[in-house]
């Protein structure tokens, strides 16, 4: 069987949210259940039709916390699934998982949840960091995560085609508009212009505050069938047209495509030929933004523009409210919250729902009607991405 066979024949149905941003005296595991719970009733199931559960992510649990395992979230939902898997570190392949085992009919409902109290319970992201030296000795040459990271990605990048804070400051702006528009953003009600993103304060340089993604408290899950069993439930069917899939898996220090090409490039190409389209069929992105750097040349290995045209790109053809395309129409993880990437999916899948009201695509907000939202989702430092794209049918 060919990755086009399965083209339109599974679909998201349920999308679960949480509070979200900084939540206190929540543990790790309440938001999984909540928004596992959220998303089963979203779909209009019941919890006896989940027959599936990818947790996406593990975690160290934060001291006092249970470890959060697919075994402990099924125990405390009160189900008994026949699939059960968890992914580790940054691989983005929960879809692929998903997808696999619906095809081969292990189970008819697939539940994945993310979720984290990381604003509350204090977790540095630099212990998630994927170089195989020790933290420590990274430190002692002001190597601190992966802003650092990204960072020096960023450098090469600015060196070699010229990108800088002049593109970056036009994805932060109209993500923020977005985010105005959204109630559950983070940042929602802090509007950001030109000045004061030059203004906000330098995180690691090339990066200022306002280039990277928040950390939240909360969780995120979605519920995956097939696209027969997704007519019979209450909400628009919005179905997986492509995916794709390529990890680079190069740590950054050791990295030979710190401008690009990274994974959107050849993950890209599969989903785009799983669908049978081409980009010019896209009517709006959500993309993976840890930071703002990501979302330029995430959109510029798929081809949307060529290296160092990102800004005049952004510019023309607008990202923002009334743009010809929309990117990040929640706010995305820079400005309404950080669920790793079921903050890009959750969106796309509402937004193809109809469900986003005053930030939904169409008339509302001068923007095309949405049919077709291209999804990224990326992992490590640009060492593994995950495209897919939805169709509402």
């Amino acid at each position: 069987m060919m990755l086009r066979d399965l083209k339109e024949k599974y679909a998201i149905v349920g999308v679960g949210y949480t509070p979200q941003g900084k939540v206190p005296s929540r543990t790790a595991l309440s938001f999984h259940l909540e928004a596992c719970a959220n998303a089963i009733t979203d779909a209009g199931l019941k919890k006896e039709d989940i027959d599936g559960i990818i947790c996406y992510r593990r975690f160290s649990p934060k001291l006092g916390e249970p470890e959060v395992t697919p075994y402990l979230l099924a125990q405390m939902l009160g189900i008994t699934p026949v699939y059960l898997t968890q992914e580790a570190n940054c691989a983005r392949t929960h879809l692929f998982h998903a997808m696999a085992a619906l095809e081969m009919g292990l189970c008819n409902y697939m539940l994945i949840s993310y979720a984290d109290n990381a604003v509350s319970g204090g977790r540095l992201f630099i212990e998630e960091d994927t170089h195989g030296e020790p933290p420590g000795d990274l430190l002692l040459y002001g190597q601190m995560g992966f802003t650092a990271d990204y960072a020096m990605a960023a450098w090469r990048a600015m060196a070699t085609f010229k990108t800088g804070p002049e593109t970056w400051k036009e994805i932060a702006v109209a993500q923020r508009k977005w985010a105005a528009l959204n109630p559950r953003a983070a940042l929602g009600k802090k509007p950001l212009t030109y000045k004061d993103y030059y203004s906000s304060p330098m995180v690691t340089e090339p990066f200022r505050l306002c280039d990277a993604c928040l950390i939240s408290d909360g969780g995120r899950a979605v519920v995956v069938t097939s696209v027969e069993r997704a007519r019979d439930l209450k909400h628009p069917v919005v179905a997986i047209m492509g995916l794709g899939m390529a990890h680079p898996s190069y740590d950054v220090h050791q990295s030979p495509y710190l401008a690009g090409p990274t994974g959107a490039k050849e993950a890209g190409k599969q989903a785009l030929d799983m669908a049978g389209i081409s980009l010019e069929d896209i009517d709006a992105c959500q993309i993976y933004d840890c930071f703002t750097y990501t979302v330029e040349i995430t959109l510029q290995d798929y081809g949307f523009f060529g290296p160092g045209e990102g800004g005049d790109w952004m510019r023309e053809v607008g990202i923002g409210p009334g743009g010809k395309m929309p990117v990040n129409t929640s706010g995305g993880l820079l400005a309404e919250a950080y669920f790793m990437g079921l903050t890009p999916l959750a969106e796309g899948v509402m937004q193809l729902m109809g469900r986003c009201q005053d930030r939904q695509l169409g008339p509302k907000t001068g923007t095309k009607e949405p049919e077709i939202i291209l999804v990224s989702d990326n992992g490590g430092v640009f060492q593994s991405h995950c495209c897919t794209i939805l169709r509402r049918l």
